[in-house]
């Protein structure tokens, strides 16, 4: 395992930032870590890059304790803060062969050019880094946390304020590092996990309320139907939450119904032969699919 955490709780005083975490990320991963602002994002993040210490607990970075081992876990881990704090009155090449000259590694302007490569920086690298855009200070960034070659990479919201080319652009360069590294990027737009990662864990008030793979994210709350239905004609409320497996029942307009349902059992076909009974033509029947976006809200709620 490239990271693995068991049990672990932050206190701040009285207020608990982390209670009880406890998760494990595979090489070559790239996994979301989704949760509300305040949900206890950051605050897992800086202790497995060993810039705060967990109150009780144990975290491991390529089998190196962060309590015990710093600066093995720091060896081997690239990290872009939520902040992104650079030296603005550096220029682009100097900054990342300053960075490279604190790792003290020996080929310093290989990486350096390999880092600009990667990260598309080659139009800018002349440039002082107050003087970029967003974009491309996050891009600095990033080249930062990769220029000692670790093989894991933690990025505090990394897409944040970003214009919609720029998130485009940083999406697939964080996908690109995925292919080589174990990634773990935090956020809290769903969309976000969605387009990037291979699995998703939900955070909220410190404690984890989901972990699986993305295409499977779906499945970790009661499946929950939400169907819209027009008939030709008014029906009478009552009639409709008396539907085998109806739970609520909300009216789009006079003819027009969408309802809930927690059954496993595909509520369509009910409502057809509601329909028929009734004596109703049915003009419209269609199943909404379950978005990232409604479980985030039912867990986080």
């Amino acid at each position: 395992m490239s990271v693995k955490v068991s049990h672990i709780t932050k206190n701040y005083g009285q207020q608990k930032a982390l209670d009880d975490v406890s998760f494990e990320l595979k090489s070559g991963e790239i996994v979301g870590f989704l949760g509300p602002n305040g949900a206890g994002k950051s605050t897992m993040m800086k202790i497995l890059t060993c810039y705060i210490p967990q109150t009780s607990g144990k975290a491991e970075v390529c089998g190196f304790d962060v309590t015990e081992n710093p600066v093995e876990v720091r060896q081997n881990i690239g990290y872009l803060p939520e902040n992104n704090p650079l030296y603005l009155d550096m220029y682009v090449r100097e900054y990342l062969e300053f960075v490279a000259s604190i790792f003290k590694l020996k080929n310093k302007k290989e990486r350096v050019n390999k880092m600009i490569d990667i990260t598309g920086l080659s139009p800018e690298k002349h440039k002082l880094i107050g003087a970029l855009s967003k974009g491309y200070r996050q891009r600095v960034g990033i080249a930062q946390a990769l220029i000692h070659n670790p093989p894991v990479l933690i990025l505090d919201e990394p897409t944040s304020g970003l214009d919609p080319n720029q998130l485009i652009e940083i999406r697939q360069l964080i996908k690109n590092i995925g292919n080589e590294k174990t990634v773990l990027f935090s956020s809290h737009i769903m969309q976000e996990v969605e387009a990037i990662s291979d699995r998703v864990i939900i955070i909220n008030k410190g404690k984890i309320v989901a972990d699986s793979k993305a295409a499977e994210i779906h499945n970790v709350i009661a499946a929950q139907q939400v169907i819209t239905v027009e008939f030709d004609k008014q029906v009478d409320e009552k009639l409709l939450r008396k539907i085998p497996g109806v739970e609520k029942v909300i009216a789009e307009n006079e003819n027009t119904w969408k309802l809930y349902s927690s059954s496993h059992n595909d509520l369509r076909a009910t409502v057809s032969q509601f329909a028929q009974q009734q004596q109703l033509l049915v003009l419209t029947l269609q199943k909404e699919e379950q978005k990232l976006e409604n479980i985030f809200r039912e867990l986080t709620q």
